[in-house]
């Protein structure tokens, strides 16, 4: 009979899903926005981690969509493998939705956190557009150097730093409200910038409900340091005799463009004969003379009415100063019966206009983008008609490139502040969440 053989003990296996923590998950915002066919959407970044376990052995995913029809789980994107993931939302349909975010850790562990989802309905030039979150009113921007961009919003006096080819939130914001001694908001609508000074005005009309606002009449300065992402501002001089200023000149002319009427106590600025600014530009080869662009009124006051500037003088001795304003000949372009909401020009005195309508937004109102010399004596000359089907309308350029070469290409931004972004009924300026307010910027061809 064979002996038997010893006995061999055999370890118990380890508890092995007790070893490890539960995981921890962190979202860099709590909400998110996106757009149905959008390229470079906002992303969020996803933190997790778990005790006694390395990171790159955990999973994250979306596992639940409260709205499928917006965005499904298998339209979340999680790239990365360290602690630190991205997470990509590709819409699928206008509206909201809330996505679980869950990590999966070692022992089968998990942990969830809530994502809440906008979604915004495709525009044409999607591949062009990028989206600024954190504000829906961008009103003016001034180029800020490697690709970055410094924009002002009409319903707040924010100026915000935005990576000019990516889409998320400002890398930068300053509220100028206090150091210049308003409550309300300028209604910032105009801005140049020559050296290291930018020149901001507000609209200098009334609000939409015909009251005058003095806040509103707010011209001022800010200083600039550094470039790109590492751009300071510091605010420099103002000045709220303009309004003043152009009413009293006109009056002196004869009321030639009825300043006085478009500007009285109950009358709307944005209607064809009120008085509403939204374009401020240097004149060629000047740091003194300034075209004031109006929205309103167009002149004369009449359907293809012309558009106005005025040029103020004097205009880098307003803010700061104890002068008032003087005012060279006003200058009047055929824009098609179209006014100005925003005009730039380059250091080779290149000007772009971006002309629209006078009356209240409405994305169905014309735009149109011309090429100028800046001279009195010459008339614009369309480059091409802006989309008008898309949400919001367009409110300023960001730079001039050398119009002369061919395939040039121009970067135009909406103020989206009356659009209903998301099919709810609710106006984007009224959105309760900054991450779901936004702003389009597009780049387009323009051909010398």
């Amino acid at each position: 009979m064979a002996a038997a053989l010893p006995a061999v003990a055999v370890p118990a296996a380890p508890a092995l899903a007790a070893s490890y923590g539960t995981p921890t998950i962190s979202l860099s915002a709590g909400y998110l926005s996106g757009a149905v066919g959008a390229t470079g959407d906002p992303t969020v970044t996803v933190t997790v981690a778990q005790s006694g376990a390395d990171v790159s052995a955990l999973t994250v995913a979306a596992s639940a969509s409260t709205k499928t029809s917006v965005a499904r789980t298998t339209d979340v994107t999680v790239t990365g493998t360290t602690g630190s993931r991205t997470l990509n939302v590709a819409a699928k349909g206008v509206g909201y939705t809330d996505l679980t975010i869950k990590v999966t850790g070692l022992g089968g562990k998990t942990a969830t956190k809530t994502l809440h989802y906008a979604a915004s309905a495709a525009v044409q030039h999607s591949a062009d557009a990028r989206y600024l979150t954190g504000s829906s009113d961008a009103s003016a921007a001034v180029d800020a150097g490697n690709g970055y961009v410094v924009v002002a919003d009409d319903e707040s006096n924010v100026l915000r730093l935005y990576d000019r080819n990516a889409s998320g939130a400002p890398v930068k914001t300053w509220d100028f409200t206090s150091a210049l001694g308003v409550s309300k908001e300028i209604d910032i609508e105009g801005a140049t910038r020559v050296g290291n000074t930018v020149y901001w005005t507000g609209s200098l009309g009334n609000n939409k409900d015909g009251e005058i606002k003095a806040d509103r009449r707010t011209v001022f300065t800010t200083n600039v340091t550094g470039s790109g992402a590492t751009t300071q501002l510091t605010l420099g001089g103002k000045y709220t005799g303009l309004r003043d200023d152009l009413i009293n000149w006109d009056k002196a002319n004869g009321n030639h463009y009825g300043f006085a009427a478009g500007a009285a106590a109950g009358e709307i600025p944005k209607q064809i004969d009120g008085f509403n600014v939204e374009g401020l530009e240097f004149a060629p080869g000047s740091s003194t003379t300034a075209f004031v662009g109006f929205r309103a009124p167009l002149t004369p006051a009449v359907t293809n009415g012309k558009a106005l500037l005025v040029p103020v003088t004097n205009f880098n001795q307003l803010p700061g100063g104890s002068v008032h304003a003087t005012f060279g000949t006003p200058i009047e372009l055929n824009l098609g019966g179209l006014s100005v909401r925003d005009i730039r020009r380059n250091a080779a005195g290149q000007y772009l206009i971006v002309a629209g309508s006078w009356a209240a937004d409405d994305n169905s109102d014309p735009y149109a983008l011309y090429r100028w010399d800046g001279l009195a004596t010459t008339a614009p000359v369309k480059l091409l008609d802006l989309p008008t089907t898309d949400a919001g309308g367009w409110e300023a350029v960001v730079d001039v490139p050398d119009l002369t070469v061919p395939g040039a290409r121009v970067q135009l931004i909406t103020d989206d502040g009356s659009a209903d972004l998301y099919n709810d009924g609710t106006e984007a300026k009224d959105l309760t969440h900054p991450e779901w307010k936004k702003s389009r910027s597009t780049w387009f061809t323009v051909n010398p």
